[in-house]
């Protein structure tokens, strides 16, 4: 019930102290009847109003009156007074410590013994007040002063509220209803400390519930807040508690900046701590360390009421052992771990709450100190695949995961030993079990064994020729396809699980073994799981003193991957013969039709007054034929054409692409195409024509001897280099794309005018390329080498191309040697 002011607690029986006020009387605001309601109904609703607030009334009245008598109680227990003069006692001090009687009683409650107060009479208890500004005038802040009577005033409706309090839960939420107007705060935790020496989450309000369980169990953290407070019964306030700072004190990971850390006093101890946490970093005036010290104060009685916590098993009131002794008792090595997870609610790691010796020798430190930190930070190897997916699948699940041995070299009274660990992880509570189970030698033998009969795929056989009876290992069943429930076969009935036709094989081998004692070494096969299984079985016989064979050992090994590899080496290397006859052949085919299309002059020719040269050099990698051509040819009216071009791939269909398109530029040329006009109807001749062998390059130049004119265009192919005077550049291409490639080309046409002395080379990508490296690397490195030896008319190519080519060749390579002779004729005879 809301009443401003100080709170004063009716109770007839102290009249004389003049401490209490009248008892509040309840009303309700008047209000004008609405139009449309009837006034027996608006009376109704005050009747109801007016019944609900006295209900209430009457509830505070009889939870504050439960409070009164309880502190009268703990006075008479205390003093051996009477009920009237604890009551006086309590009012007087009250009075004295200008506390509202409840919150006396709130103070009696958790037995606090403060010093003296001057006021009280001689025969009464002692209790403390409230700190004061005054009190730690030493922390005032320049130019703030504390308000008593606004912390006062705050203090008890702190406390006139607690007398609805049930439980440590209820305690939280009070808590942070009454202290977040003031000190800003948005969280309130609450830890009790156990016999374990660590720390139970008891009561939280503003904090996540996920994060909440995730931190409910605190153990002796070094540097976390709550212990220090409870170690030197002092508030700690951390006034900035950035990520730097949050990561070296041991700070949960939690979004407050600024805490404060409060311990409850109490008769016997300090076992519980209040956590205000604030969003924001900043300090703690005087004014609210004094309303939280005073809030801390009230906490007492109520804690003592309900206390912080229940820890008692509920058998006998024994108290439950705490997780550290009894992993201290463990003969085993083995951690017990709790989930940290991200605010998304995905685990990141794991904290060590309590750790046995042994693994803290696996872990290379003292158990004692594993306690608090994280998994990963004390067992990287932890992290890693399948183990961490175990760890979730068993937090999840609840199914307990136990992974593969693995080797560990640890210390064994001053020596270093290599043992086999395997980790078992079991799920508690929430939180998880981790155990290293450790093999010993016979363990480590058979699993060695084990493990060599599953690498190998192989397994061991026994047969006692004097019992009868057999032995086989799990993995001799597995590669027969027999059940293991069916037994062993006797070894003369061996030959019945072969196929028939390695049947009488392997059973004249048993015979010659038990008759003469000869081992065998035999491959087989055998039907299992539906398919045939290609096996090696090797055995051998004992002999007693007469030589007589009366035990039998063997070994049966799966060859089916390995003969299965054979059949298909076999079978690709016929394969690849056939292919390279097939390919041998065609090559021989397509060298021959090149050299039937593609003639060339065993001498150098003279076209239009220029000397040319032309080099045609097959790669020497591979067995196909390129589509690399030429074409040299005198036009009517004394010109010349020239063209080289490539056709993608190589093989019979490159070579027709190839003719195809020489003959068809020669012929358009000829008939008075331009040569952009050339390459357009080329390009839709390869976009139409079904029997074309996809894109090609093409380069053509027409020569005029009136002027030296060379004009010429390209379709996507590297640009003529032009020699003049010594020096070697590239002429500007012109527009132009691959051939095949697109509907809508745009060809362009290039001039230069020749001078005598020049040297023009066309050529194919194969002269420039170079695996793993770009063509404009090879075309620099060709203009350097023209430049070096052919800087003369009557410069040989050969020299060019030794140097050009001096890799293997993986490409065809075409040249044109077109050279302007130092003294040009008036008249250019035809060739």
């Amino acid at each position: 019930m809301p009443v401003s002011g100080r709170l004063r607690v009716v109770e007839p029986v102290i009249e004389p102290t003049g401490v209490c006020d009248a008892q509040p009387v309840t009303s309700e605001p008047t209000s004008p009847t609405e139009p449309g309601i009837a006034p027996d109904t608006v009376a109704l609703a005050k009747v109801v109003a007016r019944q609900r607030a006295e209900m209430e009334r009457l509830r505070d009245l009889a939870a504050t009156s439960a409070v009164l008598e309880r502190a009268v109680g703990a006075v008479m227990a205390a003093s051996g007074c009477s009920p009237d003069a604890a009551r006086e006692t309590l009012a007087q001090g009250a009075k004295a410590a200008r506390r509202t009687l409840l919150e006396e009683c709130w103070l009696t409650l958790g037995r606090l013994a403060p010093p003296p107060v001057a006021a009280q009479t001689s025969g009464s208890p002692e209790y403390e007040t409230f700190p004061r500004p005054a009190a730690e005038s030493g922390s005032e802040m320049p130019g703030e002063a504390a308000s008593p009577d606004d912390v006062a005033a705050a203090l008890g409706r702190l406390g006139r509220a607690l007398v609805r309090v049930g439980g440590s839960q209820d305690l939280a939420e009070c808590l942070l209803e009454h202290l977040a107007p003031d000190t800003g705060a948005d969280t309130v935790v609450l830890y009790a400390r156990r016999p374990s020496g660590g720390l139970e989450l008891v009561g939280h309000a503003g904090l996540d519930d996920s994060l909440a369980d995730q931190w409910r169990h605190v153990p002796p953290l070094p540097g976390f807040p709550a212990f220090d407070a409870l170690r030197d019964r002092e508030p700690h306030w951390l006034e900035d508690t950035g990520d730097d700072r949050r990561a070296s004190v041991g700070l949960p990971p939690w979004h407050h900046r600024s805490q404060a850390w409060l311990p409850v006093p109490a008769a016997n101890a300090d076992d519980v701590c209040v956590g205000v946490l604030r969003p924001h970093p900043g300090p703690f005036t005087p004014r609210h360390r004094e309303h939280l010290r005073g809030a801390a104060l009230l906490c007492s009685g109520p804690l003592r009421l309900f206390g912080p916590g229940q820890e008692d098993s509920g058998t006998g009131g024994t108290a439950e052992a705490s997780p550290r002794s009894v992993f201290d008792a463990l003969p085993v090595a083995a951690l017990l771990l709790t989930p940290l997870r991200s605010p998304a609610g995905r685990v990141e790691d794991y904290r060590i709450d309590a750790a046995t010796p042994q693994a803290g020798d696996i872990l290379g430190r003292p158990h004692d100190e594993l306690a608090g930190r994280r998994l990963l930070e004390s067992c990287p190897p932890m992290g890693r695949e399948p183990v961490w997916r175990g760890c979730l699948r068993t937090l999840s699940t609840g199914e307990p995961y136990e992974g593969a041995p693995f080797a560990h070299q640890e210390v064994v009274a001053g020596i270093a030993e290599l043992s086999t660990y395997a980790v078992r992880v079991t799920r508690l509570d929430g939180r998880l079990v981790l155990t290293w189970l450790r093999h010993d030698a016979s363990d480590l033998q058979e699993q060695r064994l084990a493990d060599l009969q599953r690498l190998g795929s192989l397994g061991w056989a026994n047969w006692n020729l004097v019992t009868q009876e057999a032995a086989w290992s799990s993995q001799v069943f597995t590669l027969f396809g027999r059940e293991p429930v069916h037994g062993p076969v006797r070894l003369a009935e061996l030959s019945d699980l072969a196929l028939p036709e390695d049947a009488p094989a392997l059973a004249r081998a048993v015979d010659t073994l038990l008759e003469t004692g000869r081992p065998f070494d035999l491959p087989v096969r055998v039907r299992a799981a539906g398919a045939v299984r290609h096996l090696r079985i090797v055995a051998e016989a004992v002999e007693d003193m007469s030589g007589t064979p009366v035990e039998v050992h063997g070994v049966v090994q799966d060859l089916t991957a390995r003969r299965r590899v054979e059949l298909a080496l076999d079978e690709s290397e016929r394969a690849i013969l056939t292919q390279h006859d097939v390919l041998r052949a065609e090559r021989t085919l397509a060298a021959r039709l090149q050299h039937a299309l593609l003639p060339l002059p065993k001498r150098s020719m003279r076209l239009a007054g220029l000397h040319v040269e032309v080099a045609y050099l097959p790669a020497q990698s591979g067995v196909n034929v390129g589509g690399d051509w030429f074409s040299a040819i005198e036009l009517p009216g004394s010109e010349a054409l020239f063209v080289v071009g490539d056709v993608a791939g190589h093989g019979i269909d490159a070579v027709a692409t190839m003719a195809q398109l020489r003959f068809t530029a020669k012929g358009m040329i000829i008939t008075g195409s331009s040569l952009t006009g050339a390459l357009t109807r080329l390009n839709r001749l390869l976009l139409h024509s079904r029997d074309s062998h996809g894109t090609a390059t093409m380069v053509l130049a027409r020569y005029q001897p009136e002027g030296r004119r060379l004009v010429w265009a390209q379709a996507g192919h590297p640009p003529p280099l032009l020699l003049r005077d010594g020096v070697a550049s590239f002429l500007d291409r012109p527009r132009g794309v691959l051939l095949g490639a697109s509907a809508t080309p745009v060809f362009d046409e290039g001039e230069c005018l020749l001078r005598p002395g020049d040297r023009v080379l066309m050529f194919t990508d194969g002269l420039v390329e170079r695996p793993e490296e770009p063509i404009d690397r090879g075309l620099e490195r060709l203009a350097r080498v023209v430049e070096a030896h052919g800087g003369h008319t009557d410069s040989p190519l050969e020299p060019v191309l030794a140097v050009m080519l001096e890799e293997e060749r993986r490409d065809d390579v075409c040249v044109l040697d077109i050279r302007v002779p130092d003294d040009v004729p008036d008249e250019v005879r035809p060739q």
